[in-house]
């Protein structure tokens, strides 16, 4: 992989304020597992050009990704409700293989989840700007219909949860009934995973691990002892 695709390869997590966990969650698991550094950016409502929203903030500012990316290189979107388990950088292969193709989307039954995960050949989707995405029917945005040519990935990136039958070789876990940290969803398929992602994301070693050598302690100790 070249050094520099990090540079033209650039990841969109949608973000609810409403559940800020979900976010941290998916980013940490893309981060993890990712060979190369990932640039990931958070659809975060108030800081974007446009104010349209539905069910969450982000169900229409997805589409903005290419805008964001000034047309440039490859994007990827990712609704916030996600655990990815694999590499994300291998889905640079598909806009490589096939340049002529738009966004390429996993083709499920449901429609209205096939924008959930999307990867943008920027260049080709300049008709996705910010009064666009405004304007433009619900239909005609998540049927796709602004692109050309629309391309498919594999079911294993999109996996639903609740939908699909159970599938452990799954790449991107989709919670679309709804993230695992509820009573009404905690046991659902990779339940386990998403809270261990979850942990894992907000975990630290003790403060003697991480500081023990540090030249703040002594102040620490002072402090602690009432001496400072």
């Amino acid at each position: 992989m070249d050094a520099n695709v990090n540079t033209h390869f650039r990841v969109f997590v949608g973000y609810d304020p409403r559940q800020p966990v979900a976010f941290h969650v998916a980013a940490h698991s893309v981060w993890t597992r990712a060979q190369i550094p990932v640039s990931i950016t958070r659809l975060q409502l108030n800081q974007l050009p446009i104010t349209r929203q539905g069910l969450t903030q982000f169900t229409f500012s997805r589409f903005l990704a290419p805008w964001l990316s000034n047309y440039d290189g490859i994007s990827v979107f990712l609704d916030s409700d996600m655990l990815c388990r694999a590499d994300i950088v291998s889905l640079l292969a598909y806009p490589l293989m096939s340049p002529e193709t738009a966004v390429f989307v996993v083709p499920h039954a449901k429609e209205f989840e096939r924008p959930s995960v999307m990867v943008f050949n920027n260049a080709l989707c300049t008709t996705l700007t910010p009064e666009y995405v405004q304007t433009a029917s619900t239909k005609e945005l998540y049927h796709l219909q602004w692109a050309k040519v629309v391309g498919e990935l594999p079911k294993e990136w999109n996996h639903l949860v609740g939908y699909d039958a159970p599938n452990p070789l799954a790449h991107m876990v989709h919670f679309t009934q709804g993230c695992p940290c509820w009573p009404e969803t905690k046991e659902c398929e990779f339940a386990e995973e998403w809270q261990q992602e979850a942990q894992s994301a907000i975990a630290t070693v003790s403060f003697n691990d991480l500081m023990g050598r540090s030249v703040h302690v002594p102040f620490v100790k002072e402090r602690l002892a009432g001496t400072r």
